[in-house]
């Protein structure tokens, strides 16, 4: 099942369990707005190329759209749209005032030079500038994207509409980027398995983890783990995988993978069949890479107790349903990879103020929004009896329902 089928799935059960009424229920599935945009630029050569873009604009009852924009070959209309979706739960989970979009350029960065990505971000911007905007829809980085990405956009949004610092968010610090936005996602994690944990009695230092992808979000997840006295116990990326039964030393292996740009040949763990760490023994995995990863071949094999989505739709439904039998304990993506764009939110409310906060602000309030979301999670599992993806999709379900009812909506 792919994202886009599976992200409906979950709707309409939230739907059912929440009753809303069927014509509310269509008129929240269809997205506000889809674009999709030819992308022509000349290369280095002097060839011309051209790639498709696209923007999903899913949802605005409770704010301007916001979403992600990723450089990736597999860049495609049901994908950015499951995608788009996503970020309208995820948003309303945790109670930011966002609806959701995202969005993409169907190409593999690693095939462009510096130039010619600014070439192709730029066009990009040019085509979608009058149906984005600081009241309208916020971009940030994705897959493939980064702070440099939206430095381009953000000069050449402001080309046509003025200096608009909060037009994007996850910019470089210089141009009015937020403090603690590059750890946000996997500090969120962090913060989302203490609460989970709390609940049942357990703490990160008494259990042992497996992270599955070591870019961004698993390397902080992994890092502040390890400062909190968790065992990671096994890392895997694209390059490899590697374990140690009494612990990885994360910063040596962060100094590894800097300097070899792998986690090959890292003389502090043994290594593994990558395919192999969504089955490692360990208390809790934490699947941070792309999605589909668990699936109906290896969920019945998976040993881990508790499972935190830190990437977007790891656990496709039929594993969801093999793994809730064995008792397996999920903490759902539309919460438990939202400190990003809780940390996105405050980097747009210090643009919009012209006001710095320091970091120390910024994870003392990202641990309040996580907190809080996830007491709120558990009083919607609670209220309809359901397991905490469910508890989660019901609350931001009924969160959008309730604003678009609110706003005058009329069948």
């Amino acid at each position: 099942m792919n994202a886009l089928s599976a992200t409906n799935r979950n709707f309409r059960q939230a739907a059912r369990i929440l009753g809303l009424d069927s014509k509310i229920e269509k008129s929240l599935l269809i997205p506000f707005r889809e674009i999709k945009v030819e992308c022509t630029i000349p290369k280095d050569d002097g060839t011309l190329v051209s790639y498709v873009g696209f923007r999903v604009q899913h949802d605005n009852a409770r704010g301007p759209m916001k979403g992600g924009i990723r450089y990736h070959p597999e860049v495609d209309p049901d994908e950015v749209n499951a995608l788009a979706q996503l970020m309208t739960w995820k948003t309303a989970v945790a109670d930011i005032p966002y609806g959701g979009a995202k969005g993409g350029i169907g190409c593999n960065p690693k095939d462009l030079s510096k130039s010619e990505l600014e070439r192709l971000t730029r066009v990009f911007t040019q085509k979608i500038h009058d149906l984005i905007g600081v009241n309208t829809d916020v971009p940030a980085p994705d897959m493939g994207t980064n702070a440099q990405t939206m430095a381009w956009i953000l000069d050449e949004y402001s080309k046509f509409h003025g200096h608009s610092p909060a037009i994007v968010t996850g910019k470089p610090i210089d141009l009015g980027g937020s403090l603690g936005r590059e750890a946000a996602t996997g500090r969120g994690v962090v913060y989302a398995t203490e609460a989970l944990l709390a609940e049942h009695g357990k703490s990160i230092k008494d259990l042992t983890f497996s992270i599955q992808g070591f870019g961004n979000v698993g390397s902080w997840a992994a890092t502040l783990i390890h400062e909190k006295g968790g065992k990671v116990v096994a890392v895997s990326d694209i390059t490899g995988a590697v374990k140690n039964p009494n612990g990885l030393d994360i910063p040596s292996l962060l100094q590894h993978k800097e300097t070899t740009g792998t986690l090959i040949d890292f003389n502090g763990g043994d290594a593994m069949d990558s395919n192999e760490l969504l089955t490692h023994e360990c208390d809790v995995l934490i699947p941070c890479a792309l999605g589909g990863v668990l699936n109906r071949e290896n969920a019945e094999n998976v040993r881990a107790k508790y499972i935190i989505e830190a990437a977007n739709h790891p656990t496709d439904p039929e594993a969801d349903e093999i793994l809730s039998k064995k008792g397996v304990i999920i903490l759902p993506d539309i919460y438990a990879n939202s400190g990003g764009v809780t940390v996105s939110y405050f980097e747009w409310v210090q643009n919009i103020q012209g006001f710095m906060w320091d970091e120390e602000k910024v994870n003392r309030e990202l641990k309040r929004y996580m907190t809080k979301a996830f007491h709120n999670i558990k009083n919607m599992c609670q209220s309809h009896d359901c397991n905490l993806r469910m508890g989660a999709f019901t609350l931001g379900v009924n969160r959008v329902a309730r604003a678009t009812l609110l706003r005058g909506w009329e069948a």
